[in-house]
């Protein structure tokens, strides 16, 4: 079972989008731009929850090398 984590490798602000990317499996940049539409039409509500979860979201370590997925 994979575990998700914050990417140390791909991150513009916290890693999360580039973590949730790699644990999906698919390219960080579409996470990424759907925050960002999210983020407008939720009027600012997707911005509180990725911060939210940036807290409890552990950053990954040299351990957790394995879940990483290098595009």
């Amino acid at each position: 079972m994979k575990k998700l984590f914050r990417s140390t490798t791909d991150n513009k602000l916290t890693g999360l989008c580039g973590g949730i990317g790699q644990w999906l499996g698919i390219d960080s940049t579409i996470i990424r731009m759907l925050v960002v539409i999210a983020a407008f039409f939720s009027f600012g509500a997707v911005i509180l929850a990725y911060f939210i979860a940036t807290l409890f979201v552990p950053k990954a370590t040299g351990n957790d090398f394995r879940y990483v997925n290098h595009y």
